[in-house]
């Protein structure tokens, strides 16, 4: 199974106020994106990050603090606070066939992407709900998604396939 997400900001005290994130403290936030991510992701799963996934200095402090309890084979890509990658450690924009469908994967919205005159889907992050769909794209960060990751199956049901 392929889940996509974005925008967690664990760590990210500040993206409560900037969101109005319901909840009462950056602990409780990041506690209950753990508790939600593992409630649909198993640990076989992959899962595609695109972007803005934590708010820490090291990817040593990522991966103890959130990657460490996180179901999943982990896919990163940058974002707009993703410092703890390090140079040249994450792509910009990822693609992934599944199940015969191409997905783009980037943090920013694009108008148009690779394939997308054949099919393709891109799904980003970074807009919080914000940016209304366009074509085959979906903001698929935890703002958008009650705060889970999307699955691919969520995917083929969201663009009526």
């Amino acid at each position: 199974m392929f889940y996509f997400t974005a925008d967690e900001h664990f760590g990210h005290a500040k993206v409560l106020e900037y969101e109005s994130r319901p909840f009462s403290s950056v602990e409780e936030m990041d506690e209950e994106l753990i508790r939600r991510h593992n409630a649909v992701v198993r640990p076989e799963d992959a899962v595609i990050h695109a972007g803005d996934f934590a708010f820490v200095k090291t990817r040593e402090l990522a991966e103890e603090k959130y990657i460490s309890r996180l179901n999943g084979e982990h896919i990163f890509l940058y974002g707009s606070h993703d410092n703890w990658l390090g140079p040249r450690r994450a792509p910009d924009i990822h693609t992934v066939q599944v199940d015969k469908q191409l997905v783009v994967v980037c943090h920013y919205a694009m108008r148009v992407w690779p394939r997308s005159h054949y099919g393709s889907w891109h799904v980003f992050g970074h807009s919080h709900g914000l940016l209304e769909p366009f074509g085959l794209s979906l903001d698929v960060g935890v703002d958008c998604h009650d705060f889970y990751p999307v699955s691919f199956q969520r995917l083929q049901e969201l663009f009526q396939l």
